[in-house]
């Protein structure tokens, strides 16, 4: 293992060795018989410092997103009202996120004045109840579960039917396993960022 390496070390030197005198060149400066070229370094500047500032100015507006749960990988922020469907941002303090409070990203899946129904899930063998459905109006929004993935007991939202008051969000997302609206309720307006997707 040691041997491979040294081996590669020693074939890689070379090349880390020429690499200074082949930037000089890169940049127009003066390398063995060949004369200082300046416009060949302003041309580089040219084009390195536009992409650097770009870059500088882009990276700090997106934000990656780490849940499975989402269909996006990047996110930024959005300005504009929250439509359904919508992805949004929100910070959480829950004992199941840890803690400290974390900054998720879900979907708008029900908004203020629309009906959210639970129908409740029942044992077969006791009749207790294990979980619900939630629906927005006639769409299926999804069950809650009486159990996290690391085994820890999961309360679900008791909500009944009737409509979402003003001023709440019910969010959540596709994912059958994802933390949202059906464990902690629907969200206060003014606590949600509406974001749209980078990647």
């Amino acid at each position: 293992m040691l041997r491979l390496v040294f081996l590669g070390a020693k074939g890689l030197w070379p090349r880390i060795k020429a690499l200074p005198r082949e930037a000089a060149a890169a940049l127009g400066g003066r390398t063995g018989d060949q004369p200082a070229n300046p416009r060949r370094f302003l041309a580089s500047l040219a084009i390195v410092v536009p992409i650097a500032c770009l870059t500088w100015t882009a990276i700090p507006a997106v934000t990656i997103v780490m849940s499975p749960s989402i269909d996006a990988w990047a996110v930024r922020e959005a300005p504009g009202p929250i439509r359904k469907g919508d992805l949004v941002m929100f910070e959480l303090s829950h004992p199941i996120a840890g803690p400290h409070a974390v900054s998720v990203t879900k979907r708008a899946l029900c908004l203020p004045g629309e009906r959210l129904r639970e129908v409740e899930r029942r044992s077969i063998h006791d009749g207790a109840v294990t979980g619900s459905l939630y629906y927005c109006g006639a769409h299926y929004l999804g069950a809650s579960r009486p159990f996290g993935r690391r085994g820890q007991r999961l309360d679900h939202l008791r909500w009944g039917d009737h409509p979402l008051p003003s001023g709440y969000i019910y969010v959540g997302s596709d994912h059958r396993d994802g933390f949202d609206s059906r464990y902690f309720g629907p969200v206060r307006i003014e606590r949600l960022t509406r974001m749209e997707r980078v990647l």
